[in-house]
């Protein structure tokens, strides 16, 4: 599934090459993806300028000029397809297309159909329901290790767990959970509670590095992801822990573990992240 990385690196292409664009046509090939696609879509869009592009959590944002925002979430394999000149020849999971003026385009493609487009007006954003109970962004200012110890700090579920629950950050995942956890000397079976505030700023800090360096690399292609223009990320190349199970770790040549942890893959050290602290 695309994480925070990836949605920002496609958000980042997307600003370079739709803002200012105006919508001649969108062409919706099928009626749902994970729900029903708005029927209105077309309509309401058509003639309209792409104003802004934004992301949250792991939601993309297209605001246009008559204050109305789609909102993309790329479900597990959903991918997004810039045409400089659209081909009429689609593929077999291009769902929803954006023709441009220009003649340009955007494709959302989704093999698996996990993905989500919904519409909505600017000011009542903030209130949507996929919106309104969601933690902070890692990468604001706002989003530091003293919040971290005083939203966690009572709770006695993994440290892995609460850095994938979005009430408490949003966007981090599996995969930089894991990196980060590592980064940080912090094993992810930890209680919350037993983490001090030292360790929480610590692994704040590690969360924002891992996720500026994924996003200077165009995020992590395992399977699906790519940015826009088709390219693959290439922070893949760049784990320390993440699908290195049965490896040597690179600080003490430990073997790096796995283990399950909320029905999703966990990898560690055990000398270099302790679990009894």
């Amino acid at each position: 599934m695309p994480e925070l990385p990836e949605v920002e690196t496609i958000k980042q292409n997307l600003e370079l090459l739709i803002i200012g664009k105006i919508v001649a046509e969108v062409v919706l090939r099928r009626p749902d993806l994970r729900i029903p696609i708005p029927k209105a879509l077309p309509q309401v869009l058509k003639e309209h300028q792409v104003i802004a592009v934004e992301r949250r959590a792991k939601y993309l944002l297209l605001t246009f000029d008559h204050n109305r925002v789609v909102i993309l979430h790329l479900g597990m394999s959903g991918r997004i397809r810039f045409e400089r000149t659209l081909k009429k020849d689609f593929q077999t999971h291009d769902h929803v297309v954006f023709i441009f003026t220009d003649g340009s385009a955007i494709v959302f493609n989704d093999p698996r159909r996990f993905g989500l487009i919904e519409l909505t007006a600017v000011d009542v954003l903030g209130q949507h329901p996929l919106f309104k109970h969601l933690g902070p962004e890692p990468l604001h200012l706002d989003f530091t290790g003293e919040l971290l110890f005083d939203t966690i700090h009572q709770r006695h579920k993994a440290i892995k767990l609460a850095l994938m629950d979005n009430q408490v950050v949003v966007g981090v995942g599996n995969i930089y959970a894991s990196e980060s956890l590592y980064q940080a000397g912090i094993h992810p079976l930890r209680p919350c509670s037993s983490l001090t505030k030292d360790e929480c700023e610590a692994l704040v800090a590690c969360i924002k590095q891992v996720l500026v360096r994924a996003i200077d690399a165009g995020g992590s292609t395992l399977k699906d992801y790519s940015q826009v223009s088709g390219e693959s990320g290439y922070f893949q190349h760049q784990f320390l822990v993440y699908g290195r199970d049965k490896e040597p770790c690179q600080q003490c040549n430990h073997i790096i573990e796995k283990e399950v942890i909320g029905g999703r893959s966990s990898f560690f050290c055990v000398i270099c992240q302790p679990v009894n602290r």
